[in-house]
């Protein structure tokens, strides 16, 4: 499939973690046309914020069954940031190789969103996020 005839998929994603290192939660919200997907899961062991913002992106990718266009916004600087201006990767190499394997299958386009802000789609994702992890946090107790 070409890039021209690709379908356009919006992706929202956002992390959350109960403590920083803590319990973590991510969760991606898919849109294409009228059509909406939500996506969440959690770590339970000692993970980070960032860890679980670049799963959420992972997550909404993986989704995907075919090459997409994607527009995937993020309120991590981070993410967004490593991913359209190189900044070093220090940490989390695993989850870099995938999200590095991920684009190479779609047409990703990287956008930053400013978080608790007014975006109804970034809110509805963080409420997954911190649901997840709250929920992987009561299972762990």
């Amino acid at each position: 499939m070409t890039k021209s005839n690709q379908p356009i998929v919006t992706i929202y994603t956002d992390g959350a973690c109960l403590g920083n290192p803590g319990v973590g939660g991510y969760a991606a919200l898919l849109m294409y046309g009228e059509h909406q997907k939500e996506i969440s899961g959690s770590e339970g062991t000692a993970t980070t914020n960032n860890r679980m913002e670049m799963q959420a992106a992972i997550a909404g990718l993986q989704a995907l069954k075919f090459p997409c266009q994607v527009k995937l916004y993020s309120d991590s600087q981070l993410l967004v940031n490593t991913m359209t201006k190189n900044w070093k990767r220090k940490a989390n190499q695993d989850l870099w190789a995938t999200l590095d394997q991920l684009v190479k299958e779609h047409q990703v386009e990287w956008f930053w969103v400013k978080g608790h802000a007014d975006n109804p789609y970034n809110q509805r994702v963080d409420e997954l996020a911190v649901a997840a992890a709250k929920a992987q946090r009561s299972i762990i107790k």
